[in-house]
């Protein structure tokens, strides 16, 4: 049933996300682009973009997100209980961890230990949706047909803008929008 199938992934998914939404985009693709084949992968990097755009929590907005598109509603509904309930136990099990064993050496070593994995977790998902972005096929190659351009170079001119400039991330967000919008007005008109 397709139900207990979205409630079971999201539920792995809502379990071993660790460092959050960012954290979660691997785990995500993998369970609903590669295992079920709920979602493309271009439409994974429009969940994603979608899931950024609209307020919450990341992981919870893409299981909403897949699980209206897969089964309506009451997809979402289930999808979006499975990616919660881990971190609602996790959370209070933890705090009542931490508030007894804080001053405890193993648990601050049990903390440093887990900051690489998010880290690279974090990485992954960069990485997993930077390379459908600029290239048509999601796999690195610069040869003219598959190498997305202006895409590149919306990119680079983000980053410039958030690391040099240090501007507003929502406002580098709308001027990215706004500079795609204009691209394609400018070819609709050539």
């Amino acid at each position: 049933m397709i139900f207990i199938s979205l409630f079971l992934s999201f539920l792995q998914i809502g379990a071993f996300s660790f460092g959050g939404g960012y954290a979660a985009m691997p785990l995500i693709r993998e369970q609903v682009v590669t295992s079920h084949g709920w979602l493309s992968p271009s439409d994974f990097t429009d969940l994603v973009t979608i899931a950024e755009m609209t307020p919450g929590p990341i992981a919870v907005n893409a299981a909403t997100f897949v699980g209206s598109q897969v089964a309506g509603i009451p997809g979402a509904l289930v999808s979006t209980l499975g990616v919660i309930l881990p971190s609602c136990l996790f959370v209070t099990l933890l705090a009542w961890l931490y508030a007894r064993y804080r001053d405890l050496s193993l648990m601050q070593g049990i903390l440093l230990s887990l900051r690489p994995a998010v880290v690279s977790m974090i990485f992954a998902a960069g990485v997993s949706i930077l390379l459908p972005t600029l290239f048509a096929n999601g796999t690195i190659s610069f040869l003219a047909a598959n190498f997305h351009i202006r895409a590149a170079v919306i990119f680079v001119s983000a980053l410039i803008c958030l690391r040099r400039f240090r501007l507003n991330p929502i406002m580098v967000m709308i001027g990215c929008g706004a500079a795609e919008l204009a691209a394609q007005m400018l070819i609709h008109l050539l």
